[in-house]
């Protein structure tokens, strides 16, 4: 469609100035959604994205996987439009629908032009409103799950993962796997679909994020008819705790494929931990900088033991995993996990130097405008921000952070959160 390729075209050009501060305005809705809002009228385009606490933590062991599928089948079908009539009417105005889902989150993305918002909106709050759960739309996503399980449970790498966050996590509902179950797809019902919907998908936990054509007047309108729309059913409470392990948990899980994947790592971080910033940085030289890191250089560059290695953190709203990942070949494996765990052992031990916490900074600072140079990035850190309740100068205080980590608080903050004696590692393919 011509609007489309317009849409896109403007995309393309457009981006924030890298030193651009970016103004985040914030309120509630009458009914209880919080609203975080940048004004920006350089392009005529609005986006948008509502975020709720339905996230694949909210599953249960037996309900494993409804979460998923109710965000994705709130797109299949609305106040009586079929999923071809639905993505028509987007596509007839150059309007794009995304979403996501992960462990906390399930978001629905809205971008249109300025001019075709009033329809846009329209179909965009129908979505969220009045999904239908369509029954042979629900038999036949159920079908098409169960074989997307059955064909993940063949792969080494989704294995490892799925063994990982079971070891590492335990009873936490952290620990279950967003796809689901073959008997928990088969026994999942339409009634538990809208279940979830109407006590997961409530005004008073949505978090509703807005940038770009558009005055605060005008998103505030916006943010109320989408807020009032939802389901007007109690907040959703917080997550359990997250329990660390109290001992080593080794796994050796037999494949056939011709290399080993192995996951180690320990509980790590919650969005805004008062240690985020000292082991963002650390990991940075450990095991996220990609060729620059320790661990590709210890065990890659230096032994070619692997063909890839990598660590980082993953915040969330209880303590996400710290993880460190690994590819060699099965004869290897026992060489290379030994030297990872050296070199961590030694990180921790000894901290990291000036130099390459010099290095480290340089290119974190370097890089963060890119994070902030167009709409739709911005539009997803309002989402974070809005959803663990960050402080609205966050990415303006985000580079003056990093610069004031030292490497004493690299050191300290490592040997008091990551434990590598009690370390979960899975090995998938080993010999």
């Amino acid at each position: 469609m011509f609007f489309k390729s317009v849409l896109t075209l403007l995309l393309i050009v457009f981006s924030f100035t890298a030193n651009a501060t970016v103004k985040i305005n914030h309120w509630q809705t009458t009914s209880g959604s919080e609203v975080y809002f940048v004004e920006n009228h350089d392009l005529p385009i609005i986006d948008m994205s509502v975020n709720f606490p339905a996230g694949n933590s909210r599953d249960t062991k037996q309900t494993s996987g409804v979460a998923s599928v109710t965000r994705y089948m709130m797109t299949l079908g609305a106040d009586s439009m079929n999923e071809e009539v639905i993505t028509n009417k987007f596509a007839d105005i150059g309007a794009i629908l995304g979403g996501e889902l992960d462990a906390d989150r399930a978001a629905f993305k809205l971008r249109t032009l300025t001019d075709e918002q009033t329809k846009a909106l329209e179909t965009f709050n129908k979505i969220l409103h009045k999904p239908d759960f369509p029954q042979s739309v629900l038999d036949r996503e159920k079908t098409r799950i169960i074989a997307g399980i059955n064909e993940a449970a063949t792969q080494p790498e989704s294995i490892a993962n799925k063994a990982f966050m079971r070891a590492l996590y335990g009873a936490h509902p952290y620990s279950l796997d967003g796809s689901g179950e073959v008997e928990t797809i088969n026994a999942m019902k339409r009634e538990d679909l809208t279940q979830f919907y109407n006590t997961f998908y409530t005004s008073k936990s949505a978090v509703i994020a807005l940038i770009g054509d558009m005055t605060e007047q005008q998103a505030r309108v916006i943010a109320e008819t989408t807020s009032a729309g939802l389901p007007q059913t109690p907040a959703v409470g917080k997550l359990p705790e997250v329990t660390f392990p109290q001992a080593a948990n080794t796994q050796n899980i037999n494949h056939p494929a011709s290399q080993a994947h192995i996951l180690l790592g320990y509980p790590g971080i919650k969005r805004g931990d008062v240690d985020y910033f000292p082991l963002y940085v650390g990991n940075y030289i450990l095991g996220g900088g990609g060729f620059v890191s320790r661990l590709t250089q210890e065990v890659r560059e230096k032994r070619g033991l692997v063909y890839s290695v990598y660590s980082y953190f993953i915040p969330t709203a209880e303590l996400g995993p710290f993880q460190i990942g690994l590819q060699t070949k099965k004869d290897q494996a026992a060489d290379a996990l030994k030297l990872v765990n050296a070199t961590v052992a030694k990180f921790i031990q000894n901290g990291v130097t000036e130099k390459e916490l010099k290095s480290a900074k340089d290119n974190i600072i370097g890089g963060f405008p890119m994070r902030i140079d167009s709409n739709a990035n911005i539009l997803d850190y309002l989402s974070v921000i809005g959803f663990y309740k960050l402080p609205l100068t966050y990415l303006d205080d985000f580079n003056k952070k990093v610069a004031s980590v030292t490497t004493k608080q690299i050191k300290d903050a490592f040997q008091r959160r990551i434990k590598p004696e009690n370390f979960v590692t899975v090995t998938v393919g080993a010999q």
